[in-house]
């Protein structure tokens, strides 16, 4: 039997990405040459979200990209033969080309950052479209056990876990509620 528990409501959800917000614009001294990337699927989501932030606080639009990953994943059977998995990429590409992160500023997005694969797969995406000047890392939740050596800039919420637990973060867009909570 599994047990959960809210570790962010709606409120929280939106101060983190407030604060989030603020602090890019912050690190990056405003947001000129910035490209915010959502990772497929409610990184996309965070993504626009911080981006309606951005505007309300720098009063100008800041550009939203969407990243699908599946082809660039080393830690999953997706089944994907050659040819279809090369198909997959060049839409990838094709969605997010190399002018939106050629000498950009991009920042990532996802919700949960846990070992790192799909942050690593995110920016072997990114670079297969453009040079960019800097990838930087925000994610609603980091919960740690990390197999590679990869950091986030910015964090909504850090939770310590076991390996048995699951994070679980809904948003309104898909789950038509927002919350993260944590299954034990």
């Amino acid at each position: 039997m599994s047990n959960e528990r809210i570790l962010m409501d709606e409120t929280a959800i939106r101060r983190a990405l407030t604060r989030i917000a603020h602090e890019i614009v912050e690190k990056n001294k405003g947001i000129e040459g910035c490209v915010l990337v959502g990772i497929r699927t409610r990184g996309i989501y965070l993504a626009q979200r911080i981006s309606e932030r951005i505007q309300e606080i720098e009063g100008l639009p800041i550009e939203v990209c969407e990243l699908d990953i599946t082809s660039y994943r080393d830690d999953r059977n997706s089944g994907i033969g050659g040819a279809a998995k090369a198909e997959t990429a060049a839409a990838s590409e094709q969605a997010m080309r190399r002018n939106h992160v050629q000498d950009k500023r991009v920042i990532l997005f996802d919700d949960v950052l846990y070992t790192g694969r799909t942050i690593r797969a995110a920016m072997d995406a990114v670079m297969d479209c453009g040079r960019p000047q800097t990838i930087q890392l925000a994610v609603l939740v980091d919960r740690g056990h990390r197999e590679l050596p990869i950091r986030p800039d910015y964090v909504g919420k850090n939770v310590p876990t076991s390996k048995q637990e699951e994070i679980e973060v809904s948003l309104m867009e898909i789950d038509q509620e927002d919350k993260v909570t944590i299954l034990h």
